[in-house]
């Protein structure tokens, strides 16, 4: 029996929320629910993120929220209540982390985000991205010129709802603009008081030595999970060496990780998957390997394939704070349970060693860490 196909109903089509305490309430029980092995006594704790973490010197929860897909990408963009509703869920719930980016939308996700958020100014931490360039509303190409980078920042932070922007990235490297120029702006930024801490996205060691000189980078966000480790070549070495914390993006690899999909699954093209490899049918078919593997451990932890996946990118480094996006609150609780999964150090070691084994198929090439992206 194949799996569900995405944008095809069952339990991928879209989520009505009634009201704020109906989703508060769906938090609670969603371990339950959905993983019927987990124990309902634990389900509540589950549910709740409590950990703390440092990025440099940014105090955040050990997971965030990425809020990307709340206006597509992976999915119809999502009823806007309803997704402030479940960010201010997963703040009740201990998330202090939320991620978004000028291009989400584009400039969409950053007012749901702005929006949902206002009411706990001061007690969560807000990181953006700028980096493109914009004609008639539509992304017309990378433009880390300063100009640029100034007129982003005026918008984020309207679009915000805030002063000052706690973290904000640059989204993708633009090979025309040297990066010691994008640093020497955003120090500007930061001593004019419109942004706390510098990052990067998707960036080379040698790119982020660069602006790390002219501005102390705080965090690089970038691919990483189970099945993509390439930033496993230097970068988060690179990182350690620096005292840069790391944001992984894609934690659960876009959703395959979660056990949701194989062989037969198909994506509309309007999802992003449809031209990742892979979730095309030979590379889903390929990488059953390294899924039975994760379940297998899933089950030995009594756990989701989505809550040990996760478990395993935070017992990487004490500095490693994943942001897995949602829509849905069953998701969000799911996700925040990975706090509890425990992997010891030999744990650790058995899972390193039976994952490189593993063949995988339409992943990032190792030396492709060594070049920006």
């Amino acid at each position: 029996m194949s799996k569900t196909p995405i944008n095809q109903g069952g339990r991928h089509g879209r989520f009505r929320v009634g009201r704020r305490e109906l989703l508060l309430a769906g938090l609670a029980m969603a371990a339950t629910v959905t993983f019927p092995h987990i124990n309902s006594k634990t389900a509540a704790a589950q549910a709740t993120v409590s950990d703390r973490r440092k990025l440099g010197s940014l105090d955040v929860s050990a997971l965030g929220l990425g809020c990307m897909s709340m206006v597509g990408i992976y999915n119809l963009p999502q009823p806007k209540q309803e997704m402030i509703a479940l960010i201010r869920a997963a703040v009740e719930r201990g998330v202090t982390f939320f991620d978004t980016a000028e291009v989400y939308g584009p400039f969409t996700s950053e007012e749901i985000v702005g929006e949902a958020l206002a009411p706990f100014k001061g007690k969560v931490v807000i990181a953006s991205k700028f980096g493109f360039g914009y004609q008639d509303g539509r992304v017309s190409g990378r433009n880390s010129r300063p100009e640029n980078i100034r007129r982003a920042v005026e918008g984020s932070l309207k679009r915000l709802k805030v002063d000052t922007i706690d973290l904000y990235y640059l989204h993708r490297v633009d090979p025309a603009v040297p990066i010691e120029d994008v640093a020497g702006t955003v120090k500007e930024l930061i001593q004019a008081g419109k942004i706390k801490h510098f990052g990067l996205s998707e960036a080379a060691p040698k790119t982020i030595r660069r602006a790390h000189a002219v501005q102390p980078v705080t965090a690089l966000q970038s691919e990483y999970s189970l099945i993509e480790r390439v930033v496993e070549n230097e970068i988060l070495s690179t990182c350690e060496e620096l005292g840069i914390g790391f944001v992984p993006w894609g934690p659960v690899a876009r959703g395959f990780l979660t056990d949701r999909f194989d062989e037969n699954s198909r994506f509309d093209s309007s999802d992003r998957r449809s031209s990742v490899p892979l979730f095309t049918p030979e590379g889903l078919k390929a990488n059953k390997p390294l899924l039975e593997l994760v379940r297998e451990w899933a089950r030995r932890k009594g756990a989701s394939p989505a809550q040990f996946s996760l478990a395993w990118l935070l017992a990487q480094k004490p500095w490693i704070v994943p942001i897995p996006g949602t829509t849905n609150p069953q998701h969000l609780a799911e996700n925040l349970g990975a706090v509890a999964v425990e992997l010891t150090p030999n744990d650790l070691m058995e899972i390193r060693a039976a994952v490189t084994k593993i063949e995988v198929q339409g992943t990032r090439l190792p030396e492709s860490a060594l070049s920006d992206h």
